[in-house]
């Protein structure tokens, strides 16, 4: 049941994480990256002094992975192939965007490549396409044609993957990982804005991941707290170019090859899983409010935050009471 609206005077933004904390611990390292055209900072609490060189090779090596423009990775061999065999790691991750493309009724697809390039995103070469040429790159939009069977990815030769949209996530998941590995029971990763945590603040604090006001940037509508979870968002004020007054954002609705036009501003995903997160994020996003509570309803492995373009903000039962605002907002309650 969803509550009566609130309205907000403020809307969502992007993610960021704040410490809480006003002096240093004694027993924090911390490291700025650059990768995956983002800023990735992580900070790590414990462990020896090898722990950052560590993560930072982490960063590179998956990056290497799955860069499309990057002839080695296996993301470029699979795109100039029909059927290829390629590293259990990388057979992973196709599995795992195969299956949020299913739970997102194919709303997040990673063959929407071609789509995204004729736009310019990838390239930051911005343009206008017309809807003959859309419709042309939408022919090779389909995820369901993708196979994956024993590490060979299969799939039609005019067929482009990317996985941009849930690597980053990936990463964030691979981080906590070798973590807990080394035996860190304290970090915390923010890839660009995606924020994952592993376990609380040394003291026993909950992180707290503060959701920013995209009008002004020195505040924000409100801040989660969190322990051992990710929070990721995709909204359409991240990445967009204006043409003629006219705003065109990067998530693309796989069925009409324009940007969303649903309502939302923004959907961010809270969940242990990063990977999933990430994709989830994009793919309830494209899905719009009511079947983002829909598919939210089925499951009990994460929760949510929905921004609309009215600006009006929705949260889910899951996490109302971790969620801390000096403004009113909806709580979808199951």
């Amino acid at each position: 049941m969803i509550k009566k609206f609130i309205l907000f005077l403020l809307i969502f933004s992007f993610i960021l994480f704040i410490s809480g904390c006003t002096e240093k611990n004694a027993d924090e390292k911390s490291i700025t990256v650059y990768a995956m055209d983002t800023v990735m900072d992580i900070k790590v609490y414990g462990g020896n002094d090898e722990i950052l060189d560590k993560a930072e090779s982490e960063i590179k090596r998956i990056e290497k992975l799955f860069k499309r423009d990057d002839n080695n990775s296996d993301v470029n061999k699979v795109n100039n192939s029909e059927s290829i065999k390629v590293s259990n790691e990388t057979s992973y991750l196709f599995l795992e965007a195969l299956k949020i493309s299913e739970e997102t009724e194919g709303k997040f697809d990673i063959s929407i490549a071609p789509v995204m390039d004729l736009w310019g995103f990838y390239v930051k070469k911005f343009y206008v396409p017309s809807s003959e040429e859309i419709k042309e790159e939408l022919k090779k939009v389909d995820y369901s044609k993708i196979s994956v069977n024993n590490d060979v990815v299969s799939k039609p030769v005019n067929l482009e993957v990317d996985l941009g949209g849930i690597a980053k996530g990936y990463t964030s998941d691979m981080l906590i990982n070798m973590f807990k590995k080394d035996g860190i029971k304290s970090a915390i990763v923010s890839l660009g804005g995606n924020v994952q945590a592993l376990g609380t603040k040394t003291n026993g604090d909950e992180w707290k991941v503060a959701v920013q006001n995209p009008f002004d940037e020195n505040n924000y509508i409100g801040i989660i707290k969190i322990s051992d979870k990710a929070v990721i968002t995709s909204g359409n004020y991240q990445r967009y170019f204006v043409s003629e007054g006219k705003t065109y954002h990067h998530i693309i609705d796989t069925s009409t090859g324009y940007p969303v036009e649903n309502g939302l501003v923004s959907v961010s995903i809270i969940s242990k899983n990063g990977t999933w997160a990430d994709g989830l994020s994009t793919g309830i996003f494209a899905m719009g409010l009511e079947k983002g509570i829909e598919l939210w309803k089925k499951h009990n492995d994460f929760d949510v935050i929905f921004v609309t373009n009215d600006k009006k903000v929705y949260i889910t039962d899951g996490i109302a009471d971790k969620f801390e605002s000096d403004m009113p907002f909806d709580i979808i309650r199951r």
